[in-house]
Order: structure tokens, then sequence, then C-alpha cells
């Protein structure tokens, strides 16, 4: 029996279904986390063999003993793996530390998480990216402005999601900025004018993809958590074909293996330097499922199960689940403290046959995604733009 170590499997709280289907694969599923188990869902319990309790998971030293004890016990680990954008140097040092076979190593960890090293990897798979800089100094930073103009964006070199991106419109803006960056390692990126395409895949060993589908962000993450607004992003009906064959690229640069990717590219809006209107370029690249609730649209847009055939994939390379009735799926994030002038009543009326969740959002994700989550189907994209302009109306 093989053995996978799953970190922090209560969170979010849907990942349990990875450690279900791990288990009904015949894996020996290993939770390692920092909630007592008794507070743990009856689901997730049902899907462990075994659980180790550590005090803290920011803790390496708690971490690595209770994967040390788990191989004194069971032997051999085959897996470890938490499918969370916080924790992928801390599975890849593991997996290096045990000589775990699969995933990721420590020495791979600076391609998938800075994004100024991804660069020279979407430039191998012949994919194109914003110019940019590292944003070290003032000279540094006015040297590039002068190339490219105002405004520009900056984010963490190595950063999860859209935390701490800013766009930056003039010299003031870029003397505050530096003043308050501190130590901290920050890119700087041309503006590029364009919504966010993604390829999101799971990727058998040998680098082929099992399940292919995407999202759009209409607005940036950017400006929806800067600016408070609804988050709003769908799961396509069908994956465009460029971004299809960029993304199957960015696999092969990246030499992605045996693992769930969630991949962002920008598809222009105008006409740029960097490309014509409609052209799709890269934005940066997600080792791990899309987050939060996003594996659950795509099951939802797909009639599948994306838990079970990224499951069938670690045990098997392969999967036997189809995928049936295509729809989009769309989410929306509403705000706490915003009036709307439809109640949650009145969606709930007006789309019940669409309406698939409906829910809290836990706080740490509040920022990005708004307090409450609506998530429903649509056959065509007119019904979803209906849903949407409703479920955004304010007072």
């Amino acid at each position: 029996m093989k053995n996978f170590i799953f970190i922090s499997p209560n969170f979010p709280a849907n990942y349990w279904k990875f450690c279900r289907e791990l288990q009904n694969d015949g894996f020996r599923v290993l939770g390692i986390g920092d909630e007592a188990y008794d507070c743990l869902t009856a689901d997730l319990k049902g899907s462990l063999t075994e659980y180790y309790k550590v005090s803290n998971l920011e803790n390496y030293d708690e971490v690595y003993r209770a994967v040390a004890f788990f191989t004194f016990k069971y032997g051999k680990i085959d897996f470890i793996e938490s499918n969370n954008e916080y924790w992928l140097e801390r599975d890849a040092l593991l997996r290096t530390e045990f000589n775990v076979a699969t995933g990721f190593k420590k020495t791979d960890v600076k391609k998938i998480k800075y994004k100024s090293a991804m660069k020279k990897f979407y430039k191998k798979a012949g994919v194109k990216t914003a110019r940019f800089c590292i944003a070290k100094s003032l000279a540094v930073c006015e040297k590039f402005i002068k190339e490219v103009g105002y405004p520009v964006i900056v984010k963490p070199d190595n950063g999860v999601g859209a935390s701490d991106t800013h766009k930056i419109n003039d010299d003031a803006e870029l003397a505050a900025f530096l003043k308050r960056k501190g130590r901290k390692s920050y890119i700087m990126e041309e503006f590029i004018d364009a919504e966010v395409n993604s390829y999101d895949a799971i990727i058998d060993s040998k680098g082929n993809p099992v399940f292919e589908t995407g999202n759009i962000t209409p607005k940036s993450l950017m400006d929806v958590v800067n600016d408070g607004d609804s988050c709003l992003y769908y799961i396509v009906n069908e994956l465009a074909s460029d971004v299809r064959a960029l993304g199957r690229k960015t696999v092969k640069a990246f030499k992605v293996k045996s693992r769930f990717v969630h991949f962002e590219f920008f598809r222009l809006l105008s006409d740029q330097k960097i490309g014509k209107k409609g052209d799709v370029v890269a934005l940066e690249v997600n080792m791990r499922p899309a987050g939060g609730i996003t594996p659950d649209m795509m099951n939802y847009a797909n009639s599948t199960d994306v838990y079970k055939i990224w499951a069938d994939t670690m045990a098997f390379d392969s999967t036997l689940v189809s995928l049936g009735e295509k729809y989009f799926c769309a989410f929306a994030g509403r705000r706490d403290g915003r009036e709307y002038v439809y109640s949650e009543q009145d969606i709930v009326d007006r789309f019940r046959n669409c309406v698939k969740l409906i829910q809290r959002v836990p706080d740490v994700l509040a920022g990005t995604m708004g307090n409450v989550m609506y998530v429903a189907n649509f056959k065509t994209k007119e019904e979803m733009d209906e849903f949407y302009s409703e479920i955004t109306a304010t007072k």
C-alpha cells in the first residue's frame, strides 16, 4: 500500500474530498495539521488513516517530526502534498529531506514560486511575458518606468495570489511604495490592459494532461482586493484553443508531473506593445489547484469529479472518469456592509434552477473572494451575465 502524506487536509474545507478519493484508490492517507483532531469534520476523519496534530504548521521542526513518525510507522512515503500555495515551499523541502520521488524538490522552488524566475521558463516555452525589473531602488525603478511608462504594477516576487499587488500611477505613488516596501523583494511589471484567462489541468507522471479546463476573471483580483469590489470569475464551458496550447507548452517548460496546476494568462483587451487585442500572454504559474471552492466549480461546469480524476492520476496515471454536460459556472462574492438591490432570497428565487451553492467565505480568503459566495451554473453566457448584473447591483 502506498503512503500519501496530505499537509493541512482541513483547509480549504473542501480538500477532504482529495483525501477521500485517495483512500478510495487504495492509498494510506496520512494527515498533518494544526487543528485538533476532534475539530475535524467526520468526512475528513473518515478519509484519513491517521492524523498527526502539530501545534503550528509554521514550525518546520514539528512537521518534520510528524513526517519522520509516519515514515517510521508506515515505511517509505510516496507523496507529500498540500495542494496549497502557502505550503509549496514546505512540501518541496520535506520531499527533498525524505527522498520522496514524486513532486518538486527544494531546487525547484525558485522557478515555481518567484515571479521573476518564471520568466525564463515562459521564454523557453515561447510564451510572451510582461517586461519587468526587480524594484531594488529608485534609480532602477525610474529607469524601468522611463522604458515602459506609467502605470506599472508592483507585487511581491514571492507572493500568494493578488495579495499586496498595487498599481503605481505617478512619481508620488512610486516614492510612497519604496518608502513602505522595506527589505521585501518586489517585482515591477509594465501594466497590461487585459482579463485573466487560466489554464487548469491535472497532469500525469509523463507531463501529459488528463483533465483540462479554465476560468476567466473579468476584473483583476488586484482591483477587487484594493477597491473592495465584488469578486467575479467563471469556469468556461469550453477551454479556448490558444489558452490550451500555451498551457501545454508551459507544462513542458516547467517539467510538471503528477500535479494539479493553475496557470494564469492575460488576454489583451486592446492593442499594446506586447501584442494585439485578443492575444494571450503569460502572467504566472501556480503549481496547485485554483483556490477555494474552484475545484467544485470545475465539477459543476463539466459534470464530473476532479477530486477523483486527480486521485486516479496519482494512483494509476490515468482515469476512467468522464466529462458530462458543459456549463458556464459563475462565482460571485458579495461584501458585508454593502446594500444590494436584490436580497439573497431574491437571488435564490430568480435563479433557483441555477444556484449550486451559497455559503460564507473563510475570513482568511474574504479579502480576495468576498464574504458570501454564490455559485451558479448557466447554459449560455448571456444568462450568466444577467446573473452577474443582478447580484452585483447596489443601492
